[in-house]
């Protein structure tokens, strides 16, 4: 009797962390979606230097944006199940995605009065770890760098 008391607590448990969960996340990918319209005249690209043809760059300067991102208790359970049986681990799929995608507009956020940005980068890595085995991860780390530049401003005889 004591021991299905346990189990219904942690059933209970793990149907409330799957509800906030999912909640938050919806929360921050709506979050994620308006801020990424008004970003999106920024262009961010990878190529390290633009063609000479181009105008000619007034300023320049780094600019980063990193977010960590957390796992919940019932994406790690979730996980270990895909990972004893094998399968695409989507529940670490999300968390990156919502990492990577915030780590570029708080880049963004940071290169305002920019026109560009250049030579940009994404690095992850997991950090922290709610436990005492070393290959749990507690959080996924992603950082976004470039170099964000201001061009000389065209005038009329420069467009013809």
């Amino acid at each position: 009797m004591e021991m299905m008391f346990y189990f219904s607590i942690l059933v209970i448990l793990l149907g409330l962390g799957y509800f906030f969960g999912s909640h938050t996340e919806r929360k921050h990918y709506a979050s994620i979606k308006s801020r990424e319209l008004l970003s999106k005249d920024l262009i961010i690209c990878n190529v390290k230097k633009l063609p000479a043809e181009e105008r000619q760059i007034i300023k320049s300067g780094l600019v980063t944006g990193s977010a960590v991102i957390s796992l919940d208790y019932f994406k790690r359970i979730i996980a270990a199940f895909v990972n004893i049986f094998g399968g695409e681990m989507k529940t670490y799929e999300t968390l990156m995605d919502r990492a990577k995608r915030e780590a570029i507009l708080r880049m963004k956020e940071k290169a305002k009065g920019a026109d560009m940005i250049l030579n940009v980068r994404i690095e992850t890595s997991s950090i922290g770890s709610f436990s005492k085995n070393k290959d749990s991860i507690g959080c996924f780390e992603v950082l976004a760098y470039g170099t964000a530049v201001k061009f000389a401003n065209l005038t009329n005889t420069e467009e013809k």
